[in-house]
This record gives C-alpha cells, structure tokens and sequence, in this order.
C-alpha cells in the first residue's frame, strides 16, 4: 500500500501562484508514475498534470500548460504542483495519485490522496 497526503491548498487571488505538495509513504518504491487531477463542485474529476519516474516524461492538460509545473524529488517521495496565473475555473479539490510504470492521463492510478482544496477568487 501507498499512502499520500496532500497539502499547499488554500485561498489566492486571480493571477497570484500557490505551490501544492504531495508526500507518498508506505510501499514506495522506483518507477511509480505520479500525478495530479482536479475536481470542481458538480464537475467529473479531471487529468491536471503526470511525471515519469526520473522526471523525463510530463504531461499536461491543455488548460493548465504553460502556467502549471509538476516536479518530484523521490529523495523524499514527493511530488509537487506549482501553479501560477490562477484563475477562478482552476478553483478546485486537488488530487496526488501514483500508480506503478508509465504515467498516464486518464484515472488510471492505483493510489490517492485525500484531496487539498484550492480557491481561485476573481
């Protein structure tokens, strides 16, 4: 099992930048796939962000590229999301996952978080 456990979620100004954070525990071990996905009031949850391993391999939603920068330091089993220019459609419960091998963009994963929520005011 794997355990993760969000944080850095809180409320930002339209245009400001908040950093999340994602610690993994339990059975971690190499070339676990990490990611990020959101899911806003009354909306599916959706792909935000995926790293590789070794950090070579990134994906990105259309809607955050270029404003959104997913990062990891498996020295200590963390994944991170920094996201700059928010806006009030990025406002939502931000979720870490993991899942053995390859990333992947769809809900794939095998692990979650418990979710940080994130609040964009206009």
């Amino acid at each position: 099992q794997v355990q993760l456990v969000e944080s850095g979620g809180g409320l930002v100004q339209a245009g400001g930048s908040l950093r999340l954070s994602c610690a993994a525990s339990g059975r971690t071990s190499s070339n676990y796939a990490m990611a990020w996905f959101r899911q806003a009031p009354g909306k599916e949850r959706e792909f935000v962000a995926a790293i590789n391993w070794t950090g070579g391999v990134i994906y990105y939603a259309s809607s955050v590229k270029g404003r959104f920068t997913i990062s990891r330091d498996n020295a200590k089993n963390s994944v991170y999301l920094q996201m700059n220019s928010l806006k009030p459609e990025d406002t939502a419960v931000y979720y870490c996952a993991a899942r053995p091998s390859v990333p992947v963009t769809t809900s794939g994963y095998n692990y979650w978080g418990q979710g940080t929520q994130v609040t964009v005011s206009s």
